[in-house]
């Protein structure tokens, strides 16, 4: 990889290629011409109108509806979207050349001095990221939102002079880095999703998450959940050499965040009560997580205690994730779209506490429902199925929940559900499964089901 370590200098006529022209592609190439790299974009579907106008405007040579071989395997470096995954066969075939493919975020940590927080996870790593971005623009403090949120990484880095980058990570853009290390770490949670990725063997998402902490010094800091057994696990069997601190709401901890008669704790070098939980903006367990990781970070980042329960306090929820949309005829509908894995319906069906018709499906990612089998007994009433293949939950849940109807869109979704509810119940859209059999990501899928309401 002595591609990467030296590449910045001796840049000039040096040949950046890009693997796909949506956010964080577009911003590299930003970012590679304004560092005098040669930079040529590539996509292998149709680049959208208004990443191709900022792409003309910046004089950066591009093609779409395909790869041309010739061009791109001349790149010096390549830095390939998060979607194109490591087995595509021109990924492949440039690693075997010796040339060196990385992601967004290796790419543009090496032209920023500015300190990074990053956030990984399963689930509450968007809700984490922006309560921290909140948490520390209130403290007045120059920061940048980015990562798999938001804009790009890279482009801030060209266009802004951040002195803190809060950035979400998939676990995509984590298996493209090589000395990729943030000041701050932060992993939610970690369970079962994108297997299809990970060749379905849970151990290599595992793997993956952790790439967070790998290039981490002692001067670092690893913020992790206590009560995770994936996580704790992983830790017991592997080295990293940040300082780890951890949060828990089940057990007092000798350093990290943690519950005391309901007040949350923050212990490092000295112990400090933040608040309690009664005020917190977002309800649920996994908020109170995601407030507890957010909370340690912008704590070591020495933000005044009460500038981080102020924050907590009225902080407005990401869209799509828990959103109660309307009411309407004494029936809640709530878009919970960004719940795009087993464990975020988990959540979402563990907040609704009246009986619930449940909009489910998608594309399957090695969904095990079981999970949600307590749930569904307890709250569910009928099932609306939301997918060009459904037979997996059909045959988790049939023989439990009496109504089981497959709809193939959002507005027939919530029509049948809008006939099903009675006045006191809960309508929930929580998929479980990713979104692009019959849209183009959780927001449109959350943006149609939410017109469709208020169109009821």
């Amino acid at each position: 990889m002595e591609g990467i370590k030296n590449h910045q200098s001796s840049i000039v006529n040096r040949k950046l290629v890009v693997l796909g022209a949506g956010e964080s592609g577009v911003g590299t190439a930003i970012l590679g011409k304004q560092k005098g790299y040669k930079v040529f974009v590539s996509d292998k579907g149709i680049i959208a109108e208004k990443y191709k106008k900022v792409l003309l405007s910046n004089d950066i040579l591009f093609e779409e509806g395909n790869h041309t071989e010739a061009k791109i395997m001349t790149a010096d470096l390549v830095m390939k979207s998060p979607g194109i995954p490591d087995k595509a066969a021109m990924i492949k075939q440039l690693k075997s050349h010796g040339i060196p493919v990385i992601s967004e975020i290796e790419f543009a940590s090496k032209f920023t001095d500015g300190l990074i927080v990053g956030i990984t996870g399963s689930n509450g790593k968007t809700t984490t990221t922006m309560l921290v971005n909140h948490i520390l623009k209130k403290a007045n403090l120059n920061v940048g939102m980015g990562g798999n949120i938001g804009e790009s990484f890279a482009q801030q880095v060209a266009e802004s002079k951040f002195d803190i980058h809060v950035l979400e990570l998939s676990s995509f853009q984590l298996d493209g880095i090589v000395e990729f290390a943030p000041h701050i770490a932060i992993i939610t949670n970690i369970t079962p999703d994108h297997l299809d990725r990970y060749d379905y063997m849970f151990e290599n998402y595992i793997h993956s998450k952790f790439r967070i902490a790998e290039n981490q010094t002692e001067n670092d800091f690893l913020i992790y959940d206590a009560d995770d057994e994936v996580i704790t696990k992983w830790l017991q069997n592997n080295k990293t050499k940040a300082c780890l601190l951890p949060f828990s709401i089940e057990k007092e901890l000798e350093q990290g965040v943690f519950l005391k008669k309901d007040n949350i704790i923050i212990k490092y070098k000295t112990e400090d009560t933040l608040m309690n939980i009664s005020t917190l903006a977002l309800k649920g367990k996994h908020n109170l997580k995601n407030a507890m990781g957010a909370s340690m970070a912008t704590s070591l980042l020495k933000v005044r205690k009460d500038t981080i329960r102020e924050s907590l306090e009225d902080f407005e929820g990401a869209e799509h994730r828990l959103e109660f949309v309307l009411k309407v005829n004494g029936v809640q509908y709530i878009n919970d779209s960004k719940a795009t894995n087993v464990n975020a319906t988990f959540y979402a069906l563990d907040s609704v506490k009246k009986p619930t018709v449940w909009i489910v499906g998608g594309v399957d990612k090695g969904n095990d429902y079981l999970d949600l089998m307590p749930f569904v007994r307890e709250k569910v009433k009928a099932i609306i199925c939301l997918g060009l293949d459904n037979q997996k939950i059909i045959q988790t849940f049939g023989n439990v929940v009496d109504l089981i109807i497959e709809t193939a869109g959002a507005e027939e979704a919530v029509k049948v559900a809008h006939k099903i509810a009675e006045k006191g119940d809960t309508v929930l859209l929580s998929p479980a499964c990713a979104s692009f059999d019959l849209f183009e990501n959780y927001e449109d899928r959350g943006n149609k089901f939410k017109e469709a309401v208020r169109r009821l």
